[in-house]
């Protein structure tokens, strides 16, 4: 059995079948934890549920691709702005 690891806003983390999300909210008085997969889907747990998942520590991806939904053409770096590198993802307003 995995340790019990408490949930740390930030932190990655691998499910045993394999799955990596990251928790972006934690409430100890309200006992929830809320997880967002590599996709971009978002998850509520409650604490109990947390316990069971047994999820370990685990690096984050190099390509956060997955949760913004583009595929690697959308955003990958080439010569279109006359000798300067281009990064379609710096257009992003991440403003809300």
């Amino acid at each position: 059995m995995a340790a019990q690891l408490r949930p740390v806003v930030g932190d990655w983390y691998l499910t045993p079948t394999g799955e990596t999300f990251e928790v972006v909210a934690f409430e100890p008085e309200e006992e929830t934890v809320e997880i967002q997969y590599f996709d971009g889907s978002l998850e509520e747990l409650d604490l109990d549920s947390w316990l069971e998942l047994g999820a370990e520590t685990a690096q984050p991806p190099e390509d956060y691709s997955g949760s913004l939904d583009l595929a690697r053409e959308d955003y990958d770096f080439d010569d279109r702005a006359g000798g300067v590198m281009f990064n379609p993802l710096d257009e992003l307003d991440l403003r809300g």
